[in-house]
C-alpha cells in the first residue's frame, strides 16, 4: 500500500512538471557546437516567408534550434528541419506554459546550447511574464551578446525584440484607441528584455496591414521619445513581410513584392526638427506630434523575393530600394506625405586608416587602439552622435566598453592635430 501511495505521487510529481512545458524534438538529440554568424529576422505574422527564414537558418551553421512558443505544438519541425534545404542538426520546440517551465533544468539546457533561437507568434506577454527577469532571460542575451548567435521570431515573437516593446499586458490595442489617448491602459509598454545589436531605442510592431497599426505604432514612438527625452525608432512589418538583419546593421526585405504590397517600414522621430518631441502628449488626450508636418521620417520598403530591398540601420540614414515619408498626428488624426531623404547624419564617416587599427572589432569587454604616432584624444559616440566616453590620457591602456549596449559606435581619434573615425560594433 504505501508503495503504490509513493508510486502515485511521484507520477503525479511528473505530470504537473509535465505541464510546465512540453518538447517536440526532430533530429539528433546530441550537441553540436559549430561556430554561429549572428544575425536577426523579423517576421510580420502570417506564413513565414522561406528565403529569411533559410537566411536565418544558415547562420545557424548546422546546429540546434530552439522554438520558443507559449501555445502550439511542433508545427515548425518538420518546416525548419525537412522542408527549406538548410542542413541542421536537430529543431526542437518548447511549449512554455508557465513561468514555471521557463526555468526547468532541461529548457535551460537546451537554450544554452542552441545555434539558433526563434521566437512564435501567440501572446507577447506570456513571453514577457514568464521570461523576463529570469535565468532564461539572461541565457537568451548570453546566445546573443556572448555566443553572437542568430534569433528571430514572428508576431508576438518578433513584438518583443526591441529594447521597448508592446506587451499587451491588458490585451491588443488599434490604432484609434492609441492616437486618441497615448496613455490608455492598452498602450502597456515594457522595456529591457531582449538587448539585440541595432534594435536600441526601438520598437517594433506586426500585423501592419491587417489591421492598420501605423497610427498606434507612432503612438508607441512618441511616448518613448517622451520617457527617454531622446529620438525614439520603430521597425515595422506587413503580415507577409519579413526583415533580415545582419551583424553589420543591414536590414534586407523579404517578401512578395511587386506581386504584392509587401512592405517593411523603418521609422524614427525626425532629427531634422531642433525640436522633435510631441506637442500634445497628455493623459486621456489626442495626441499631436506635428512639428511642421515632419514629426516622423520614415523610409518604406517593398520586401522582393530575394531581399534586394534594404535600410541601413547603422545609421539610421540610408537605404536601397525605398522611398522616404514623412508623418505625423494632429489631434488623434494622422497623416502622411512623400519626403525628401534624411538629412541629418551622425556627420561621422568611416575614414578608417591603416595606420590606426582597433581590435578586437567586434568586441565585448575591452577594445585596444595601435597607432604609429600618440594619440592625443579619444571619444566614442553611439549612433545618435551622443558622446559616451572620451579620454585625453593613458590613451595607451585598453578602452572597457563593458559597460555600452550592444550596437554600432563611432572612435573619433584625435593624432597629430587630425581627426580620424573608425567604427566600432559592441557585442
Amino acid at each position: 500500500m504505501i508503495k503504490n501511495f509513493v508510486l502515485t505521487l511521484l507520477l503525479v510529481g511528473l505530470q504537473l512538471k509535465a505541464q510546465d512545458y512540453q518538447s517536440f524534438l526532430i533530429g539528433d538529440a546530441a550537441d553540436v557546437s559549430p561556430t554561429t554568424t549572428f544575425g536577426t529576422c523579423l517576421m510580420g505574422g502570417a506564413t513565414e516567408n522561406d528565403n529569411a527564414m533559410i537566411w536565418l537558418l544558415n547562420h545557424a551553421n548546422g546546429g540546434d534550434i530552439v522554438v520558443l512558443r507559449s501555445s502550439g505544438s511542433d508545427g515548425y519541425n518538420d518546416y525548419m528541419y525537412n522542408q527549406l534545404g538548410v542542413n541542421v542538426n536537430s529543431v526542437e520546440t518548447l511549449v512554455i506554459n508557465n513561468a514555471s517551465g521557463a526555468t526547468a533544468n532541461y529548457v535551460l539546457d537546451r537554450v544554452a546550447q542552441a545555434e539558433m533561437i526563434w521566437l512564435a507568434g501567440g501572446d507577447q506577454w506570456n513571453y514577457v511574464d514568464y521570461f523576463k527577469d529570469t535565468a532564461l532571460e539572461v541565457l537568451l542575451n548570453d546566445h546573443i551578446n556572448q555566443k553572437q548567435a542568430p534569433i528571430g521570431g514572428t508576431s508576438a515573437g518578433m513584438a518583443v525584440l526591441g529594447e521597448h516593446y508592446f506587451n499587451a499586458q491588458n490585451g491588443t490595442v488599434t490604432s484609434t484607441e492609441a492616437l486618441n489617448d497615448p496613455f490608455n491602459p492598452k498602450v502597456s509598454l515594457g522595456n529591457h528584455f531582449l538587448n539585440i545589436p541595432f534594435l536600441q531605442q526601438t520598437i517594433t510592431d506586426t500585423h501592419y496591414d491587417n489591421p492598420v497599426r501605423k497610427g498606434r505604432h507612432a503612438a508607441f514612438i512618441a511616448r518613448i521619445a517622451d520617457q527617454t527625452n531622446d529620438h525614439a525608432f520603430g521597425i515595422a512589418a506587413e503580415e507577409f513581410t519579413a526583415i533580415c538583419i545582419d551583424e553589420n546593421g543591414m536590414a534586407s526585405v523579404y517578401g512578395g513584392y511587386p506581386n504584392f504590397d509587401d512592405f517593411a517600414y523603418f521609422i524614427r522621430s525626425n532629427c531634422e526638427n531642433a525640436a522633435f518631441l510631441p506637442e500634445v502628449l497628455t493623459n486621456s488626450d489626442p495626441l499631436t506630434w506635428n512639428n511642421g508636418q515632419s514629426a516622423l521620417k520614415v523610409y518604406k520598403v517593398p520586401g522582393t523575393a530575394n531581399g534586394d530591398n534594404s535600410f541601413d540601420l547603422s545609421n539610421w540614414s540610408t537605404g536601397n530600394g525605398g522611398s522616404w515619408h514623412h508623418w505625423w498626428i494632429d489631434n488623434g488624426n494622422l497623416d502622411q506625405t512623400t519626403a525628401n531623404p534624411i538629412n541629418c547624419t551622425l556627420n561621422l564617416t568611416d575614414n578608417e586608416v591603416l595606420e590606426i587599427t582597433i581590435y578586437p572589432n567586434p568586441a565585448k569587454d575591452l577594445i585596444y587602439l595601435q597607432s604609429d604616432h600618440p594619440l592625443e584624444k579619444i571619444t566614442i559616440f553611439d549612433i545618435r552622435g551622443r558622446s559616451v566616453y572620451s579620454s585625453s590620457s593613458d590613451l595607451d591602456r585598453p578602452i572597457d566598453i563593458s559597460g555600452l549596449s550592444a550596437g554600432i559606435y563611432w572612435l573619433e581619434i584625435k593624432r597629430n592635430d587630425k581627426e580620424h573615425k573608425l567604427r566600432l560594433i559592441k557585442r
